[in-house]
């Protein structure tokens, strides 16, 4: 059973970057052979904690300058050299500018790599829509042998970093820059192909991933203030999806609505609509990204303008209700 953050820990912000190199340190304390690649972007990727932890981690680290397709090549290099290499860099490079080294490279030889970017989704912000990566998990979930994990918060974000190391093969691990509430407590564990149930209802599921499950539970206790019971299932482990939880959560329901801080083509809700076309068809409406680029502005601001925060999960919940 997760255990969920307390009221205290709640109201503390986090961002899910700021796990990465602090994990990483953590994991060659206790003996894996980490390697961290990246591409010019030590300090916002915080894979710069290597650096700044003393000289045997530093040279466990490796900058590549900006050169995503090098930095994924050197990462292959050292996972055939024994290491369990980790790539850094933005979420918009490292993984749609070095799209053809982690296919032909890193994919179709199944070597140990892990692409666990930063900055994705509309979170980066100010960054504006070039730099707003909502294509990612696509991009990584229709790749052979490549397995697809997003965290919510930077507890869930420390124990995916942590299932990734000790899974052999690719791995891509989804983070963001924004700081954002706790959703877990600190020693969170992840599994492949796991979920979290978050609450229990009988009126509709919401199946969310990433940022959007802090987004899910406030949509939930709106609901049930109006007497709307939702099932509520943090999908963290995109690919493979726990199938047997959302299935059996739908069966119960009736109806779906997925959520996640991406493209509404190609990610979560693609996944769950496909699972459910095959084992259990039911309603299904879409939080997420629809077909257009970001923009620039605050990570709340453009949430409500895209219709991606709690107020657009209730009223998605209250539509597909009406289609059962």
């Amino acid at each position: 059973m997760v255990k969920l953050a307390s009221p205290e820990q709640a109201q503390q912000k986090k961002a899910t970057r700021a796990a990465y190199g602090a994990t990483l340190v953590e994991l060659i304390d206790e003996g894996l052979p980490i390697v961290a690649v990246d591409a010019d972007l030590t300090g916002s990727t915080t894979t710069k904690k290597l650096q700044d932890a003393g000289p045997e981690y530093a040279k466990r680290l490796f900058n590549c300058g900006i050169a995503e397709q090098n930095m994924t090549d050197v990462a292959a290099g050292l996972a055939l050299a024994g290491n369990i290499a980790f790539t850094g860099s933005f979420a918009v490079f490292g993984t749609g500018r070095a799209y053809d080294q982690i296919r032909n490279t890193v994919c179709y030889s199944n070597l140990n790599v892990k692409i666990a970017p930063t900055h994705a989704g509309i979170s980066v912000g100010p960054d504006g829509g070039s730099h707003q990566m909502l294509e990612d998990i696509s991009l990584m979930r229709v790749l052979p042998n490549m397995r697809v994990l997003v965290p919510a918060d930077y507890a869930s974000a420390a124990g995916a970093i942590r299932l990734a190391a000790n899974t052999p093969g690719p791995v891509y691990v989804r983070m963001g820059r924004e700081s954002v509430p706790c959703v877990y407590a600190d020693g969170t564990e992840l599994e492949l192909g796991g979920s979290f149930q978050l609450r229990e209802g009988a009126d509709a599921s919401i199946i969310a991933c990433g940022l959007e499950v802090r987004e899910a539970l406030i949509a939930a206790d709106q609901l049930a203030e109006e007497g709307i019971s939702v099932d509520l299932i943090d999908a963290y482990s995109v690919k493979p999806l726990d199938a047997q939880a959302i299935v059996a959560s739908v069966a119960k329901t009736g109806c779906a609505v997925t959520a996640e801080e991406h493209s509404v083509y190609g990610g979560l809700g693609s996944a769950v609509a496909e699972l459910l076309a095959a084992e259990h068809p039911a309603p299904v409406e879409f939080i997420g990204m629809q077909d257009k680029f970001g923009k620039s502005g605050g990570y709340a601001e453009l949430s409500a303008h895209f219709k991606m925060d709690a107020a657009a999960i209730a009223d998605a919940v209250k539509r597909v209700i009406a289609r059962k």
